[in-house]
């Protein structure tokens, strides 16, 4: 039986269908999946959404993915972010090139903690246990967003962009697509208890990742066929032994952020395929630590390429499989080989 090579940093998923028969089935061939993929480009444009995940201080690691995206010449025709991705994808939708990428990737190198997270009068671990509504004030947030913002209102971005933030009101999600950029924004990084809650229209709001800090469901309930996820971490989440209580609280937030995105991937509709960066290196300590940019910019930009190659061969998976034989035309499926070559405006 074969083994699984080494494993990606991220990987390429795909929901039943053709596509997936002919990769993972008797015989299967990442060239049959390259040509396949090839094919869906050339007869029609797929509908591709680029969802920016969740992660503090590791958000720099997305500008380095998106420089990987820009040079292969992939755009997106909707975008989602959660939290610190909100940021980020904004910024994306403002100036969409590899100038305004390379202009984002300026603004995350001059980032400091005191601009984020200003540490005032007391230490930050008194403030923890004051009665106050945060750790810090969100006025150095709000002005990093306004500083990359190149619209003022949701609906005005050049591409179409969603942010999620999370309800105080009946802990449900909410999706914004209207209204003041910033303030939508600012409400998807507000990080519970280190940010204040974001009011909007009279209802306080908090970061959208402990809801759904990977929307990819929402990309693929509004149309999306290929999904590009730019993660802050890795792609597999493995719990640390915790020495205390606030450990152990983190690290149970953190398995439940990760096992919806997993639940996400086993079950995705017929179709619908989905590419995912991560970032796996440990440069960061602490959540008001911006001093590893460069470092997150570069893993993120050289794991995007390394899964992009392997995406752009045909292949499937988490890991670099064996290779394997050419499928044997008098076995194969005659209808897989007619969605190679499906006429324009065919579904393919």
């Amino acid at each position: 039986m074969a083994t699984a090579g080494p494993v990606l940093p991220g990987g390429v998923f795909m929901g039943p269908g053709p596509a997936r028969r002919m990769a993972t089935g008797p015989g299967a061939s990442p060239r049959w999946l390259a040509r396949y993929r090839r094919a869906r480009v050339l007869r029609r444009r797929v509908r591709t959404a680029f969802v920016f995940a969740g992660g503090g201080a590791r958000g720099s690691a997305q500008i380095g993915m998106l420089q990987a995206l820009i040079a292969r010449g992939i755009t997106a025709d909707a975008v989602y972010g959660a939290s610190v991705g909100a940021i980020n994808a904004a910024g994306y939708c403002g100036q969409p090139t590899a100038a305004g990428i390379d202009a984002l990737a300026e603004r995350w190198r001059n980032i400091t903690r005191d601009d984020v997270f200003p540490q005032g009068r007391f230490p930050t671990p008194w403030r923890f246990f004051q009665q106050r509504e945060s750790v810090h004030p969100n006025d150095g947030v709000r002005k990093i967003i306004e500083s990359g913002l190149a619209f003022e209102r949701l609906e005005d971005s050049p591409i179409p962009l969603e942010v999620v933030a999370t309800s105080l009101t009946d802990g449900r999600m909410q999706w914004f697509t209207e209204g003041p950029a910033a303030e939508r924004i600012q409400a998807s990084a507000a990080l519970p208890a280190l940010l204040p809650p974001v009011e909007i229209d009279g209802k306080a709001f908090i970061d959208g990742g402990v809801v759904d800090n990977v929307p990819i469901g929402r990309a693929i309930s509004q149309g999306a066929e290929r999904i590009f996820v730019l993660l802050c971490g890795p792609l597999h989440y493995t719990p640390h032994r915790y020495r205390r209580p606030i450990e152990a609280v983190l690290t149970a937030f953190f398995i439940a952020v990760h096992a919806r995105f997993a639940r996400e991937l086993e079950r995705l509709p017929e179709g619908v395929e989905v590419v995912v960066f991560t970032v796996d290196t440990e440069p960061v300590s602490g959540y008001d630590d911006f001093s590893a940019t460069d470092t997150l910019i570069a893993a993120g930009r050289a794991n995007a390429n390394i899964v992009l190659d392997f995406w752009e061969t045909g292949g499937v998976g988490d890991s670099f499989g064996p290779a394997r034989a050419l499928p044997d035309p008098a076995t194969t499926d005659e209808s897989d080989l007619t969605d190679l070559t499906a006429p324009q405006g065919e579904a393919v």
